[in-house]
């Protein structure tokens, strides 16, 4: 089967269609052909000018959106509380019955639309990424961040070997041979990071680590 090639395209270069309302919408995902989830921009000529028209979502389709504000400023209303949203702005709303409505504060205003049902499913990595800088520095945090994460993917073998490095950096043997081991079971292919991570240095000697890193 041959693979489906990647589409490169500015905003710009994508048909700018007038309304709902006062807005201008540029078609993201039916340019794209974008499946995974809904993503839409929309631009203010000035100020005063609507960038998210008055609106809740279907119950039925039950969408969560997130907005970004790519330029300019945004005024938000989300069931009637006002947010300032200046550029580089995220903007989350994860009730579909929330009724949202923003308000160009600049002309050229654009708003990032992305949109879906709560389905996805968040990859290991970001549990690991976020606790890899805390393994020594705040080592009880990254222990409650990997925790949290092995309660979404408790099968994970790049979360178990995240936490056998932390209990390695932390002098706890047992605890970072049985996470390694559980580690290779799952992913055989970590025996070989282990090998060369800095993270077992203290453990570079002991049999069972050898055993498990494929050691000579």
């Amino acid at each position: 089967m041959t693979p489906e090639a990647p589409k490169i395209i500015h905003l710009e270069e994508i048909e700018a269609v007038p309304g709902p309302g006062s807005l201008t919408w540029r078609p993201v995902r039916l340019t794209l052909g974008v499946r995974a989830f809904g993503c839409n921009a929309y631009t203010a000529g000035a100020a005063g000018e609507e960038v998210v028209e008055p609106h809740t979502e279907d119950p039925k389709l039950a969408h969560q959106e997130l907005y970004f504000v790519a330029a300019g400023r945004a005024t938000f209303t989300i069931d009637g509380t006002e947010y300032d949203a200046p550029t580089g702005t995220y903007v989350f709303v994860p009730d579909p019955g929330s009724h949202r409505h923003a308000v160009a504060a600049e002309a050229g205003t654009t708003v990032l639309s992305f949109g879906g049902p709560a389905t996805f499913q968040p990859s290991a990595w970001e549990w690991t990424f976020q606790a890899a800088p805390l393994v020594r520095s705040d080592p009880g945090r990254a222990r409650q961040i990997l925790a949290e994460g092995l309660e979404v993917h408790p099968d994970s073998g790049w979360l178990r070997y995240a936490v056998a490095c932390l209990e390695a950096v932390q002098g706890n043997r047992d605890a970072a041979l049985a996470a390694l081991r559980r580690a290779v079971e799952l992913r055989p292919s970590v025996a070989d990071l282990a090998r060369e991570d800095d993270d077992f240095a203290a453990l570079r000697d002991d049999p069972e680590f050898r055993a498990l890193a494929a050691l000579p």
